[in-house]
């Protein structure tokens, strides 16, 4: 007898109130049959055990098999909960069903003041503080971080005053700064580091459409559009010379994604995304 994604969240969902997400990927742009369609279901739900907030998921492959163990895409975990004024959440991550090389994540909050640490069964990974603070009538984050696996350091700092924000990221080796500015319809960002720079411009042209065309230091354009399609739907085209078209259309609960890999004029493939939430 063979299960699907379908039966088993059924089984895990008897007593959640969770909605579960179908995406649909297809691939390559030609199919044999329904060869090309990678369907998958992400299913999450939420409990409570004494001052302990739950949260758990799970991405499943869609298909029909005998083997439950191989549908999952991976499995996650969050766990949340008060210690001494710090608000603590311990979450962990799962490719397909390899628990062993779990991925885990603790966050503890307090105030203004936070602390990641990423770890694994192998050992901790990086931890980085985060600490915000007000400076007349501007926002500031002071943000070090550390990675053990490369034992490099590195802080951000950001610089938010409404209309204009600055994020400075500075280490021993490198230094980069992005400045966001906004004037009326007009949204300009400046990034720039040693090695490369770019500057886009969003400009609003009316209610319904918006165009950000991009240009970098190393010679690349590129230009986003987007139109308003009434009540929160959008189409946006990102065009990029001699590499990429890409469309993101929102339409109630769909959300289609298309890349179109493209050499001067000439479409290469496709690859299609495309999901909604679905009740069961």
């Amino acid at each position: 007898m063979k299960f699907s994604a379908i039966s088993l969240l059924t089984i895990l969902g008897v007593a959640s109130a969770g909605r579960p997400q179908l995406s649909i990927s297809l691939s390559d742009g030609s199919f044999a049959g329904l060869d090309g369609l990678d369907p998958s279901i992400s299913w999450s739900g939420q409990s409570s055990s004494g001052d302990i907030e739950l949260e758990y998921g799970v991405d499943l492959a869609a298909r029909p098999t005998s083997d439950i163990a191989s549908l999952p895409k991976s499995i996650w975990g969050k766990a949340t909960t008060d210690i001494g004024g710090w608000k603590t959440t311990v979450s962990a991550d799962v490719d397909g069903t390899d628990f062993a090389g779990a991925s885990y994540d603790v966050d503890a909050e307090n105030g203004d003041l936070s602390i990641n640490l990423s770890a694994s069964a192998s050992g901790v990974h990086s931890i980085q503080a985060k600490k915000g603070f007000a400076s007349g009538d501007a926002d500031v984050t002071v943000n070090p971080r550390y990675n053990l696996d490369t034992e490099q350091a590195d802080v951000v700092v950001t610089y938010d005053a409404g209309d204009t924000s600055v994020e400075l990221t500075a280490s021993a080796d490198a230094q980069s700064v992005k400045i966001d500015h906004t004037a009326g319809d007009t949204d300009i960002t400046l990034t720039a580091s040693v090695d490369a720079q770019s500057l886009t411009i969003s400009q609003k042209l009316d209610a319904d459409n918006r165009i950000a065309p991009t240009i970098t230091s190393a010679g690349d354009i590129s230009v986003e559009w987007e139109r308003s399609l009434g009540d929160d739907n959008s189409l946006t085209a990102t065009i990029k010379p001699n590499d990429a078209v890409d469309l993101e259309w929102k339409d109630a609960a769909w959300t289609a994604n298309i890349n179109l890999p493209i050499e001067g004029t000439t479409i290469t493939g496709a690859n299609v995304g495309i999901k909604r939430d679905v009740s069961f």
